[in-house]
């Protein structure tokens, strides 16, 4: 009797590894891992565009000071950079923003407004040969100018990220994997970094 219990539990211990083999195998091959790398690479992308268009906003407090330093140059063109940066800085930027298309869209749109408000404040600077002569202000400018590169740079490896990730939420058999964690696809930035970019000015 004892024996035959024996083989009873080996049988049943040995369907429930086949089980538990079979199921690894199909939640791997359904993408079940897959979603989760693709969705860390996107978070991983979004935190990087994030650092750099914070690093730009917080240059736009010295940029306004040196350049309020000019005289009579135009409050209105001033007024536009400061307000603008404001606008980003009220933002409200959490976990779920990349989820959500307007609340991206949002986001998109305050840090395009911010950047068509550098744009003019340094077209107008041209007006203005002594601030284009200042140490400072020449300064601000490199480091506006390489803060922008790297948002482009920033925004192309997060668009590749989420096109990879919603390639894998959308495809068969992957999607199935992608359904069992949760995940759905992805909105991602509609714009072109190269129209937010500040024009160079020849100093």
């Amino acid at each position: 009797m004892a024996t035959s219990k024996g083989a009873v539990r080996a049988f049943l211990s040995g369907l429930l590894a086949v089980a538990s083999f079979t199921t690894l195998l199909s939640a791997s091959g359904c993408g079940y891992n897959e979603v989760i790398e693709r969705d860390e690479d996107v978070k991983a992308n979004w935190a990087e565009v994030q650092n750099q268009y914070k690093r730009r906003a917080d240059l736009v407090p010295s940029l306004v000071k040196v350049v309020q330093g000019a005289a009579n140059f135009e409050q209105q063109t001033l007024k536009q950079v400061v307000d603008a940066r404001a606008s980003v800085g009220n933002m409200k930027i959490d976990a779920s923003t990349i989820d959500d298309p307007q609340k991206l869209a949002a986001f998109e749109a305050a840090q395009a407004k911010l950047s068509g408000a550098l744009s003019r404040l340094l077209v107008v600077s041209e007006n203005y040969p002594d601030l284009k002569a200042s140490g400072a202000f020449r300064d601000l400018q490199a480091q506006l100018e390489g803060t922008e590169n790297r948002i482009a740079v920033a925004r192309g490896r997060y668009i590749d990220a989420v096109a990879e990730y919603n390639k894998v939420v959308l495809r068969f058999p992957s999607s199935i994997g992608a359904s069992m964690r949760g995940k759905r696809e992805r909105p991602t930035f509609t714009g072109n970094a190269a129209d937010e970019k500040p024009p160079e000015i020849k100093l």
